[in-house]
Formats: structure tokens, C-alpha cells, sequence
């Protein structure tokens, strides 16, 4: 029988490129969103039900309409700044949200929960690559209102029997390689489409923050994985937790790292033109470098990048940005 998946948020980044990815495997795909900061025409693998995730009846109607074997759940306010500026948003959004969805699942009987979760929560990395046992101490609301929700979903799988696994992805990056979905944010704070916008248009200028880290070339070092590998993973979890349930966590990334002058060269080589950059200080509680281990998800899903070269990442998301934006 064809299963059905529940994806909150999938009018987002990765909730669209993920919505995709079910879709392509076979399931059904029911996306929840509010709009509040994805966009509607890139649900388009499946019905979606535009409400907020703290809306209760709204919610069960959905689960009990559609009766999804696996909720995936990435409606989330996910901007660092923002969340310090304004952690009261952070908290309710995204932490009081999920406990709302988790007891709306409990009452229509939905027990698998796939949670977007974030390397933010591991802070300042006391060691490289950052394992999944690496301590959590985040470091700004977002990261904390991220890890919150892994706690509290440990809890509700020994209490109430609740299937879950968080993603903590590092640095989600590039676009659908087809061309039909991907990344628009507002306002834009990500590297890559900064670095492209800033390689096509002189007046907006990439800002480095920072060239004296103790990093190889003094710029600070990330750890870019494709949204479509992020996907593959959503999907063998998901597919994981349909076949055995249990409490998981995993990091998503790919063991390298890229600093920031080595993006500003990759950008220059695949668009063919130079970016306009300026130079700004350190911004506070900037790690130097973050760089995932991903042995945890090869190992017990199956699951390695295969999509996460950085010239592709930045040649999929150009190729994005020129077909909404012709130069």
C-alpha cells in the first residue's frame, strides 16, 4: 500500500526539496504550512493545507483526514540573528509549535515524527569532525529552541511510545538540479546565494565577517551539503522509522569543510565572474570551523552525499537564481 507523509513547513527550502523526494519514492504527500516564510507554488507533489501548526483542530482534522503513516516536521523560524533579537518568536514558534503538533499527533493516534533538527545546537565545537555525541550547548534561542525539542522528544518516546529522528544538518546548500523548486528566503542570509547575487550584480556586495580566524586561510570553514542529499536522508529515515521505530539523532553533512575564501573562488570559477566583497568583522559566537562526521547515518541508514561537490551545489543554485532572475 502507498504510505502517506505529513510535512510541516513543506512550503519551505528543504520541506519542498523533501516533499519532492517522497513524492519520487511513492508516498503521498500532504503538506501543513502557514506561509508565513515558504512560498505556495513549491508545494506541488500533493494538497496542501495552509494553517499553523499551533492550530489544534486545524491539525488533527489534517491527521485524521489523510492518516499519514510519518509526519516530517520543518515548520521553524531559522534565523540566528532574529531569534536573539527576538527569542520570545523562537520560543513560541518553534518550540511551543512542536509540543502543539506532538499533542496533536497523540490525540488522532500518530506515533512517527521526523524532526528538522540543526548543527546550531552543538554551539562552539569543542572537536572535529562533531560526532552526534559531541556536547550540546548552544549558543543563541535557535539553537537552543532546536535542542528543546530533542529533548522533548526523548521524553515522549519512553512515556508515550512516540518514533522519532532529528536531522541535525550542518550547512544546507544548492538547488533541485531539474530546475523546479528552490531557495528563496527573505531576507537572504545563506553564503552561496549572497556570493551568486553579488557575482551578477555589483551593487550587492558579499560581506566576509571575519579573515582572522584560526582557520588555514583566516576565513571561517563550513560544512555545504545539497538540499537533495539532505532529502535522500528525510527519506531513509523516514522509511527507517516506518520499519522499526525507536529514538534517533543524526548528523547530516559531509566530513568536508569550505571556508569562505575557497566559496568566494568556487562562486568566481562556476559563474564566470567575479563576486563584489567587502570586508566586516567577526560576528559574535561565530564557531571558526563546523564540519560534520556522518559515519552514524552511512552506518544505520545507508545514507552518504552524493550530490554535496561544492561547484555542483553552487552551479545548481545559479542555475536556479537565472531562471528567476535572468542576467
Amino acid at each position: 500500500m502507498t504510505k502517506t507523509v505529513l510535512i510541516t513547513g513543506g512550503a519551505g527550502y528543504v520541506g519542498s526539496h523533501c516533499g519532492k523526494a517522497f513524492a519520487r519514492a511513492g508516498w503521498n504527500v500532504v503538506t501543513l504550512d502557514n506561509l508565513s516564510r515558504g512560498n505556495r507554488d513549491a508545494v506541488r507533489w500533493g494538497p496542501l493545507i495552509e494553517c499553523d501548526i499551533r492550530n489544534s483542530a486545524e491539525v488533527c482534522a489534517a491527521l485524521e483526514k489523510y492518516g499519514p503513516e510519518l509526519v516530517v516536521h520543518f515548520a521553524a523560524f531559522a534565523y540566528v540573528g532574529e531569534s536573539v533579537a527576538d527569542p520570545a518568536a523562537y520560543y513560541g514558534n518553534n518550540t511551543a509549535g512542536t509540543l502543539a503538533l506532538l499533542d496533536s499527533m497523540r490525540t488522532v493516534g500518530c506515533h512517527r515524527l521526523l524532526f528538522s533538527s540543526t548543527c546550531s545546537s552543538y554551539g562552539i565545537p569543542l572537536r572535529l569532525p562533531i560526532d552526534e555525541a559531541h556536547p550540546q550547548t548552544p549558543i543563541n534561542p535557535y539553537g537552543w529552541s532546536k535542542m528543546i525539542i530533542e529533548r522533548i522528544l526523548e521524553d515522549y518516546g519512553r512515556a508515550y511510545g512516540l518514533a522519532s529522528a532529528s536531522l541535525r544538518y550542518f550547512n544546507a546548500a544548492g538547488c533541485d538540479p531539474e530546475g523546479e523548486i528552490g531557495e528563496r528566503h527573505e531576507p537572504e542570509t545563506h553564503a552561496i546565494p549572497l556570493l551568486i547575487e553579488s557575482a551578477r550584480r555589483a551593487d550587492r556586495p558579499f560581506t566576509i565577517f571575519g579573515t582572522d580566524f584560526p582557520t588555514p586561510d583566516g576565513s571561517a570553514i563550513r560544512d555545504y551539503v545539497h538540499v537533495n542529499d539532505l532529502a535522500q536522508a528525510h527519506l531513509l529515515a523516514g522509511e527507517m522509522l516506518v520499519a522499526r521505530g525507536g529514538t534517533h539523532v543524526f548528523n547530516l553533512g559531509t566530513g568536508i569543510g569550505t571556508s569562505v575564501l575557497e566559496l568566494i573562488e568556487a562562486v568566481k570559477r562556476v559563474a564566470k565572474n567575479d563576486p563584489v566583497v567587502c570586508h566586516g568583522l567577526r560576528r559574535q559566537g561565530d564557531p571558526p570551523v563546523l564540519v560534520a562526521s556522518f559515519a552514524k547515518a552511512e552506518l544505520e541508514l545507508g545514507w552518504r552525499p552524493r550530490h554535496s561537490q561544492i561547484d555542483f551545489i553552487i552551479e545548481t543554485a545559479l542555475n536556479w537564481r537565472d531562471s528567476m532572475i535572468p542576467h
